[in-house]
């Protein structure tokens, strides 16, 4: 029965062995008493056997606070291994021991550490186990600033961490160095930086750190790694802290590495402390901020900072070089509605439009294009961009059609001479549908007219003397108002759509402070059923203001509406099938009752001057001469399988009558809202009739765009197909420009 219990014993001491060796058990002190354990060497509390039943070399560590027990702290095969990790373990085991009472699961840690890092002092395990009263042996502080196998201290390490514990008690009690560096060239500052652990940097810099400002190897301060990294709350301790954004490093400055690396948070913190950066120049290309961004939000934040757009690099590149060599589109769509310069030559005379073309990047081809790049401008090497089109573009054809029609539009025609028309008779209105995001192919239109007239839009449509001109314009956009005011999801809120127009219009502005034109801006009165027309206008109707005895104009009869403030109290544009925007109060948006308002306002100014020839026996009255109507583009005829509803009797009836009713309800929908069509047809007849010239704009687009459309794309699309309209159109723009001008 010994001899069986023996065996188990070996047996279980061999697959102890096998399985874990290193691994820290507590055991009995008796098991080393007996015959077979021999003891090869002792030093402090710690004892190596060989045991020679089952051919081992176990180190022991004494527990005076369990005399019967003891931690053994390996158990291996080889007598090297032994002698190896005895020595080690008996050196750096000490301090620990002698300040804690130790057990297997804290004793683990440490032994691991002094395995996995041979190069690392008792110090450094210190730190690296949390240890912190074992900081306070004086073997342990004698190597307060010992360097491990990489430069790094214990206070590195400590910081690499982020224990800020262990940061206090070797700054405070152990006087460790900060200015020690790694074989990277990196302070622990550099560590602290590479973590979001701002309360290491502030007690860095509390004991005024010299490392804050120091280059390491790759010539970054740890403001230029906490930016590159994105450790915002980092980059406000370190600035805090005495970090300075003006030292250039191998890159550039902070703001470059946080641009680099399209760390947002970091670039506004750096901005806050120092405005002076938006301009700053890297030390390799000499590019400002701008010229590193990679992303739209990026380059939207800081030309709202002012940035400029146009800046040229020492190597000759704006920032819309880059991302149009990058392919970014929608980062370079943010830089073209911000008034990049589409035409400015940069490196061997090219422009954006010269490396588009090279790259075939239809969309940025397209945008470059819309926002007026010119395809026969020549580089340094003589090539154009249509040349090089024709050697790479697949779409060469459509690209060199709207590209010469952009150039060609954009050099400008002279007009002159022309048929006459009575000033003092004649009387100009100027349309402009609902559409949404869509108002940019308004706006599109309109900059066409303005070109071909040499006249601003207001000036064109301006009446002499206190008539002054009729006008019927839409909301007014710009480009990137989408990213301001589309947020979420349908309804949307209305404030960032007030906020916008505060910004472009002023707070305070009210419809009467816009002299001219003569606007007027229709709505919706939905606080009854059935919900009624209303026009918002900047003028007192001769009704309000004159004999009392005169009947109110259609739409008027509710509180003046040109008292109205411009931002806050008119109401937001709508969209159908689904309100795009929340009521203002009591309002929608007109485009429900008058998306294509022609017919709406040709009964106002007819209302209008019936009523001022009531008031002035026919004094001050002019014929209504000319309307130019504007559409925001015609989507394409799909077709429709059916719109048949009724009540099923089984579960495909069910499909069938649900995908009817949607049907229906979209096609009722359109009908309602229809801008071209019917509403076209009956303003050309009425005009007709009244002898007046009639002008519709409307281009055919390709696909459908909603009205709250925020791809990029998809708006590109948009004004791409605008632009062959108005080419395939330009004759009729000149003859318009020319009748108006004479007008």
């Amino acid at each position: 029965m010994q001899f069986l219990g023996r065996l188990l014993d070996t047996v279980s001491s061999v697959s102890t062995l096998f399985t874990s060796p290193y691994r820290v058990r507590d055991v009995p002190l008796s098991d080393y008493s007996g015959g077979g354990k021999v003891m090869l060497k002792e030093e402090g509390r710690m004892v190596l056997y060989k045991n020679t039943q089952c051919q081992s070399w176990d180190c022991l560590l004494m527990c005076p606070e369990l005399p019967t027990m003891t931690l053994r702290l390996f158990q291996v095969a080889s007598e090297a291994d032994a002698m190896n990790w005895f020595a080690q373990y008996a050196l750096k085991l000490r301090p620990f021991y002698e300040t804690l009472p130790l057990k297997a699961e804290t004793t683990q840690p440490i032994v691991d550490c002094i395995r996995n890092h041979p190069d690392w002092s008792s110090a450094h395990i210190a730190v690296e186990t949390g240890l912190r009263e074992c900081l306070k042996h004086n073997y342990v502080q004698s190597q307060i600033n010992a360097r491990d196998a990489s430069g790094q201290t214990p206070l590195h390490l400590a910081c690499e961490r982020g224990n800020s514990a262990c940061v206090k008690e070797l700054l405070e009690e152990s006087q460790a160095r900060t200015d020690i560096k790694d074989r990277n060239g990196e302070t622990p500052m550099h560590c602290a930086a590479k973590q979001d652990s701002p309360a290491i940097i502030q007690v860095l810099c509390s004991r005024l750190c010299s490392g804050v400002n120091e280059l390491n190897s790759n010539g970054e301060t740890p403001l230029h790694v906490a930016c590159r990294l994105g450790r915002v709350e980092s980059v406000k301790a370190l600035l805090g802290g005495g970090a300075k954004c003006g030292v250039i490093g191998g890159v550039g400055y902070p703001i470059h590495s946080a641009m680099k690396y399209s760390e947002k948070g970091c670039v506004e913190e750096i901005l806050k402390a120092d405005p002076g950066q938006l301009q700053a120049e890297d030390s390799l290309y000499g590019g400002t901020p701008l010229h590193w961004a990679k992303t739209a939000e990026l380059c939207r934040m800081m030309l709202e900072h002012g940035c400029a757009v146009n800046y040229l690099s020492k190597t000759g590149e704006s920032a819309l070089h880059i991302l149009t060599r990058k392919g970014r589109f929608e980062a370079a769509m943010v830089l073209l509605t911000h008034g990049a310069n589409a035409n400015l030559k940069g490196q061997d005379g090219n422009t954006a439009l010269h490396l588009a073309m090279k790259m075939d990047h239809i969309e940025l081809i397209k945008a470059l294009i819309v926002f007026g790049a010119d395809v026969e401008i020549h580089n340094d090497l003589g090539e154009t961009p249509g040349l090089i089109a024709a050697r790479t573009s697949k779409g060469f054809e459509d690209i060199m059609f709207v590209g010469a029609a952009v150039s060609a539009m954009n050099r400008g025609t002279s007009v002159v001479d022309g048929t006459k028309m009575d000033k003092n008779k004649m009387d100009r209105l100027l349309c402009l549908d609902g559409g949404g995001i869509k108002g940019l192919v308004l706006i599109q239109m309109l900059i066409a007219l303005e070109r071909e007239a040499g006249r601003p839009t207001r000036e064109l449509f301006r009446l002499g003397g206190w008539h002054q001109h009729w006008g019927h314009p839409g909301p007014r956009y710009n480009p990137w108002m989408k990213e301001q005011v589309f947020k979420g999801s349908r309804p949307y809120e209305s404030a960032p759509l007030e906020d916008f127009l505060k910004k472009e219009f002023g707070e305070n502005t009210k419809m009467t402070d816009v002299q001219y034109p003569r606007v007027m801006v229709t709505s919706v009165l939905a606080d009854r059923h059935p919900g009624e027309l209303h026009i918002f206008r900047n003028y007192n109707p001769p009704s309000v203001t004159g004999s009392p005895h005169m009947p109110p104009l259609p739409h008027s009869s509710h509180s003046p509406s040109h008292k109205n403030n411009l931002c806050g109290e008119l109401p937001a544009p709508a969209a159908l099938p689904l309100p795009t925007f929340r009521p203002m109060g009591r309002f929608l948006d007109g485009g429900l009752l008058a998306n294509n308002p022609t017919l709406d306002a040709m009964s106002e100014i007819h209302q209008y001057n019936k009523a001022l020839k009531a008031e002035s026996h026919g004094k001050g009255t002019k014929k209504l001469g000319i309307v130019v109507s504007l559409g925001t583009g015609k989507p394409p005829q799909v077709v429709v399988n059916s719109v048949d509803v009724f009540r099923p009797s089984n579960p495909l009836e069910l499909a069938k009558s649900f995908v009817g009713a949607k049907e229906l309800g979209k096609m009722l929908v359109d009908c309602c809202t229809d801008s071209d069509g019917c509403a076209v047809d009956r303003a050309r007849a009425w005009c007709e009739m009244i002898d007046t010239i009639y002008h519709r704009l409307s281009p055919q687009l390709s696909q459908e765009v909603m009205l709250d459309e925020v791809s990029d794309a998809v708006l590109v699309d948009m004004l791409w197909e605008t632009q062959m309209y108005l080419y395939e159109k330009r004759e009729t723009l000149q003859s318009l420009a020319k009748l108006l001008l004479n007008n």
